[in-house]
């Protein structure tokens, strides 16, 4: 039909866990690492011969959150992604399980796939799940109804979702909720929908599809869709005073200059994601530095200075 298509997938520790019986004493850490590793393989092969039946070559891809954090890495990955897609090959994503630490690992692979979707400019982010989406109790009890559409002012969903996750994966319905909120402010339309019935992507492609879609908003430019997602990856954190707060608010593009910044803690270089809060605390947005920490000394709270965050690389988050 003509859409290019990039495929995120989980299922690496599982196909490892069936091939490879380990001691119950391992460490769980390194249980997952081994299962992973040898998983990695049969989970690539069964798409590989899957799609290769369909006509379709693909390539691998395996990433942490750290591939995330650095903009020029980020943007390596972006033109392999978008060099493949050129070429008519399907990326198959998957998290890099056998490096990825704790602290560095994504919530599930949910959240890979938002990342993901905003990194390529996808028009159309599905999320597939075992139920038909979202609904307004558990979806086993016959009074809980599907919620179809989900537009900007919307209640908040998050009352209506169990937490519970599969043996396997880590995230659940509500992570799964918050992914897709963040992706159609991004300007990205969303789907919940059900992966275990046959035809499901014909059926929202045709729109027939029992699901829950999610309204999306203007599109955000490039940079902002890569800071919207980096609360998580900031290095340093600016503190502003009430009249470069304004500024940023105000109808007019505004950058955030030095004489606007009261304090600013961490150990940033130029590049790297600053969190901006105001006097109060209250978290404001994300930005990317312009130059480092021992530039930002010199210039503080002075007039006529490049701006610290330029407004083209500035995310706020009321605009959410």
């Amino acid at each position: 039909m003509g859409q290019k298509v990039v495929l995120v997938t989980s299922g690496a520790v599982a196909f490892g866990r069936k091939n490879i019986q380990l001691p119950e004493k391992t460490n769980p850490v390194l249980k997952k690492q081994i299962w992973a590793a040898n998983g990695q393989i049969d989970l690539i092969n069964t798409y590989q011969k899957l799609l290769a039946d369909l006509g379709h070559s693909i390539a691998q891809i395996l990433v942490t959150k750290e591939d995330f954090r650095d903009r020029k890495h980020y943007l390596n990955m972006k033109n392999c992604i978008e060099g493949l897609l050129l070429q008519g090959i399907i990326p198959v994503i998957n998290e890099n399980d056998t490096v990825a630490i704790t602290e560095l690992m994504f919530t599930d692979n949910d959240e890979l796939a938002s990342l993901t979707a905003a990194m390529v400019n996808a028009d159309t982010l599905i999320l597939l799940t075992n139920v038909n989406g979202i609904y307004t109790g558990p979806p086993e009890r016959p009074d809980s109804i599907l919620i179809q559409q989900v537009n900007h002012d919307s209640r908040d969903l998050s009352n209506f979702i169990q937490a519970s996750r599969s043996s396997f994966g880590r995230g659940g319905m509500l992570t799964k909720l918050n992914m897709a909120k963040k992706s159609a402010n991004l300007g990205i339309e969303v789907f919940i929908a059900n992966g275990k019935k046959e035809g499901i992507l014909n059926d929202i492609i045709d729109e027939s599809a029992q699901c829950t879609r999610f309204e999306p908003s203007p599109v955000k430019h490039s940079p902002k869709k890569w800071l919207a997602h980096g609360e998580q990856y900031y290095k340093g954190e600016i503190k502003i005073n009430e009249g470069a707060k304004k500024a940023l608010f105000s109808t007019r593009i505004s950058s955030l200059l030095p004489v606007g910044v009261v304090t600013f803690t961490g150990n940033f270089e130029k590049g790297d994601i600053l969190r901006i809060v105001d006097e109060e605390g209250k978290r404001i947005g994300l930005g990317r530095a312009e130059y480092g920490l021992k530039s930002l000394a010199e210039k503080i709270g002075q007039k006529n200075q490049k701006p610290i965050i330029h407004y083209d690389y500035l995310y706020l988050f009321t605009h959410e």
